[in-house]
């Protein structure tokens, strides 16, 4: 079951349903505010993943006071990216944010580079700036009188590009934990701790928060949001980074903001502008050489 096919199918279908949660987002903010949606998604991939996630951890041996240190870190920039992700999604273009996202792998090199897991050499230092470039562009396209991009905003430029760095942070530190437990339990930890901790978030804003007159669509994008990008999708990429190099992955994840904007055109009705390509294709060219570099 982890022959290449097999493997690449699954990093495939990994993309797809990270792109698609661009536009299920957009669709979810429509009839929830995105604080309380963000706190009820986590909730539920708490439940989703706490069977396994208790199943798993029943085997493991006690770790040091160190691991529970390191776990506790996890949850935090996991809950703090997707709030985050959220309210981003809320103030900027499905393009945009998908564009931000795609930078993750510059802030994953920089993380590593502190921890002196990687070095920085004179061209991954051309491709960071190239990159960092294009995303101020976008910012910039954002704040213009007359942008044409409607609906992006600097400041959900600048909250989506803090969730990136968040997910970075997640990413590189979990690789560490997923050695030492699995992906099972350091996804599972983050996502129950975080429903623990956001529970107050949920019964706060029930108190006033008209549920009952949520559509099935509003239902469903919560639903998917909580099962198969903050779930499938988390376990999917550190299975693959157990058996392909992160380089490769990250090929794959190049699609991502490429596919989001695609949906944006088609079931969101959003522009794609010569601005928008022109900072997209500075972003991917810089992103590339500092992964090649």
């Amino acid at each position: 079951m982890n022959g290449p096919f097999f493997l690449y199918t699954l990093i495939s279908l990994m993309v797809l349903l990270w792109s698609a949660n661009f536009i299920i987002g957009k669709v979810a903010l429509r009839e929830f505010p995105p604080l309380l949606l963000g706190a009820m998604r986590i909730g539920l991939a708490g439940i989703f993943l706490a069977p396994a996630y208790l199943r798993k951890t029943r085997a493991l041996p006690l770790g040091p006071r160190a691991d529970f240190m390191l776990l506790g870190f996890l949850a935090v920039c996991n809950v703090g990216n997707q709030l985050l992700f959220l309210i981003g999604l809320h103030r900027t273009t499905v393009a945009h944010s998908a564009l931000i996202i795609g930078v993750g792998p510059i802030f994953v090199l920089l993380i590593a580079a502190a921890m002196g897991l990687e070095r920085i050499t004179l061209r991954k230092t051309a491709g960071m700036i190239l990159a960092l470039g294009g995303v101020a562009a976008l910012a910039y396209q954002a704040t213009a009188k007359g942008s044409p991009i409607p609906g992006a905003s600097l400041a959900g430029d600048a909250i989506t590009a803090l969730a990136c760095i968040l997910f970075s942070l997640f990413a590189v530190y979990g690789k560490r934990a997923a050695e030492r437990y699995s992906t099972v339990a350091v996804n599972g930890f983050a996502y129950v701790s975080g429903a623990a901790l956001l529970a107050p978030i949920v019964l706060w804003n029930a108190r006033e928060f008209p549920f009952a007159h949520v559509s099935a669509a509003g239902w469903s994008s919560l639903v998917y949001m909580a099962l198969f990008p903050s779930v499938i999708c988390y376990l999917i990429y550190y299975h693959a980074l157990t058996h392909i190099s992160a380089a490769r992955v990250s090929a794959f994840i190049y699609l991502e903001p490429l596919i989001a904007t695609l949906m944006g055109v088609a079931f969101l009705g959003e522009r794609i502008t010569g601005a928008l390509v022109a900072g997209g294709t500075v972003i991917f060219t810089g992103v590339y050489l500092t992964e090649r570099g």
